[in-house]
């Protein structure tokens, strides 16, 4: 129970990557604050170790209101995650502002907010990980995903200039860059890239499938250990990094 008597805060913590990052770092001792748009969603998935708090992690407000409630009642947050984000495409000639904006407030500012507010606490403390779920998308151009592709660069750019501001603490901010992953939000992807592309569901998938690497899906649970690893022993020296979970060198 290497966590044990840590607060984690995981944002988008009801499905896909965050849940499984937010059940790992249970399994480990943490006490993990699982935040979403929708608290039933939450409630659904709650466990053990797993507290439900809606938080819509856009609205500047809510996030400093929520994050200071989850500090009142498990004490300070030393473990966040910046999981929350959207996922579409959409050619640039058919990119409206608002489609723009959303995508930056989810991804980009959502994770600022997060982190920022979850930092307040943590920076009290003696020891504290900031973990990013960017995309490959935040280490190359991702075809017909222009504005995902801009927040998740940004999202590395955030992560890696944070690292610079708190070297030589005990704090560590680090990206993981994970290829397709089998969450519903690849699901969705499924309709998405099949109507742009007019393609089948099937060639859709295979799509992403190949996009990756080794030609699956990468399943979450991957890179909730990779989250693992980055709170564990040793793993102090690991700051400012981009680790891709992709099935190979992107």
């Amino acid at each position: 129970m290497a966590l044990q008597g840590k607060h984690a805060l995981v944002t988008g913590g009801g499905t896909g990557i965050g849940l499984a990052i937010a059940r790992a770092l249970a399994a480990e001792g943490a006490q993990v604050t699982i935040t979403g748009r929708r608290q039933e969603m939450l409630e659904e998935v709650a466990a053990d170790g797993l507290h439900p708090l809606a938080m819509d992690v856009r609205d500047e407000e809510d996030v400093a209101a929520k994050a200071d409630a989850a500090v009142a009642a498990r004490g300070p947050i030393q473990i966040c995650v910046a999981n929350a984000g959207v996922a579409e495409g959409a050619a640039l000639h058919k990119t409206s502002m608002e489609f723009w904006r959303n995508m930056m407030a989810t991804n980009l500012d959502g994770a600022f907010l997060t982190i920022r507010e979850c930092f307040k606490s943590m920076r009290e403390t003696d020891w504290g990980r900031v973990i990013t779920v960017s995309s490959i998308a935040g280490l190359r151009g991702l075809k017909g995903g222009a504005c995902y592709t801009a927040s998740k660069h940004g999202l590395v750019g955030l992560t890696r200039a944070l690292s610079e501001d708190y070297l030589g603490t005990p704090f560590t901010f680090n990206a993981l860059c994970p290829g397709y992953v089998d969450t519903p939000i690849v699901e969705r992807n499924i309709t998405s890239i099949a109507q742009r592309a007019g393609l089948s569901a099937v060639e859709a998938l295979d799509v992403m499938v190949n996009a990756n690497r080794h030609k699956r899906l990468i399943e979450p649970e991957e890179v909730a250990a990779a989250a693992l690893w980055l709170c564990g022993p040793g793993s102090g020296s690991v700051n400012g990094q981009c680790i891709e979970i992709s099935g190979g060198q992107m």
